[in-house]
């Protein structure tokens, strides 16, 4: 057994584990743990610090999650895009690739809580139906593997899956998305970075909300990804509690570069039964924006998103910095409150007579 499957292996995973730890009411935990499964890995239980901080609240059930009656059990109607157990198939060219039920922790906040912790619903079983669909759909040229967590798999299964999908030949990129660096980094290993380096272009999507989760175990862990030529984005996820103030979210994002990991999103959380505690407004996340463009550098500003409920997909928002916009001018707020003036083309229109303005950007006055 490697170091990585016995820390797993001693993970919190039963109630009554996980309320003696904490000190809970192990009835409450029960509940929870009835209606979406609780499992804590011992490294990262080790990071808590006390009672409902950053950490605490994404991994600790919380009987207000089964208090909470609003939400959806499928917000984004993945089930309707689904044309086989494994596949989810939203966009034009690329799709999800569902390979392992299982996560090292689960995060309480999951979107797909109805299927992750249940092999019935995420099966390797499923898997050879899932490659039969990508063959047979030549318009696919980007699939992301993900699950639970794909690198729950061993690294036999996993060369198993990343071979089969090298080997279609209108597939260009693949993708995979764990939570694993943050979780279990002992999971990151000389020899899965070797393995993983042979199937390029590969990418990989990593999963941390706090700068507390970027630990030198986890440094380790992206070293030895980046080191074997794998471009890492991170997913952040807006939470009350965990990363919704400015401060928190500038620090994560600074962190996150110096490991050599670009920010790729922040989501603003789905609208997940029984997570209302979890959830804030999106004006919550238009000010954390606001406290990352121009105030840090611009490779640390990620994309806010909202994965609309329904199926829409992942729709970008910005803060208002167009104060207002016609055929001579666009007027313009910059990140200190100060407004600004860009001259249009006089190309846009030809008839009118020529705007008197100044070659360059020039300041207005200050935001009130």
């Amino acid at each position: 057994m490697e170091e990585w499957q016995q820390i797993l292996k001693d993970s919190l995973k039963s109630p009554e584990d996980i309320a003696e730890y904490f000190s809970l009411d192990v009835d409450d935990v029960r509940k929870v743990d009835g209606f979406f499964r609780a499992q804590i890995t011992p490294y990262y239980a080790g990071l808590i610090k006390h009672k409902k901080d950053a950490l605490w609240r994404q991994l600790v059930p919380d009987i207000a999650e089964v208090k909470d009656l609003s939400g959806a059990m499928d917000p984004l109607s993945e089930d309707e895009d689904s044309p086989v157990p494994s596949i989810i198939h939203r966009y034009p060219d690329r799709l999800l690739f569902l390979v392992s039920p299982c996560c090292a922790s689960y995060c309480r906040f999951c979107t797909r809580k109805r299927k992750v912790g249940q092999p019935d619903k995420i099966s390797p079983r499923f898997i050879e139906d899932g490659l039969r669909y990508i063959r047979e759909h030549t318009e696919i040229r980007d699939v992301i593997i993900s699950g639970g967590d794909p690198l729950m798999l061993g690294d036999f299964k996993l060369e198993y899956i990343l071979s089969s999908l090298r080997a279609i030949p209108h597939l260009e990129i693949l993708r995979i998305g764990t939570r694993m660096p943050c979780f279990l980094p002992q999971r990151i290993t000389p020899k899965l970075a070797a393995m993983l380096k042979k199937y390029h272009p590969l990418y990989i999507n990593v999963h941390f909300n706090h700068p507390d989760e970027i630990t030198p175990e986890a440094a380790k862990a992206l070293g030895l990804l980046a080191d074997a030529g794998i471009p890492l984005g991170n997913q952040t996820v807006l939470l009350k509690g965990v990363n919704d103030d400015p401060e928190t979210m500038r620090r994560l994002m600074q962190k996150l570069l110096i490991v050599r990991t670009r920010p790729y999103y922040i989501y603003q959380a789905d609208y997940v039964r029984g997570t209302e505690h979890l959830r804030t407004t999106v004006n919550k996340g238009l000010e954390v924006m606001e406290s990352l463009r121009g105030w840090t550098s611009g490779m640390a500003v990620p994309y806010y998103v909202i994965d609309s409920p329904g199926g829409g997909g992942k729709i970008p928002l910005l803060p208002n910095y167009v104060q207002s916009i016609n055929e001579r001018e666009v007027v313009l707020r910059n990140y200190a409150g100060e407004m600004f003036v860009y001259p249009q083309t006089k190309e846009r229109s030809r008839k009118r007579a020529p705007v008197h303005a100044p070659a360059c950007v020039t300041m207005v006055s200050p935001a009130v």
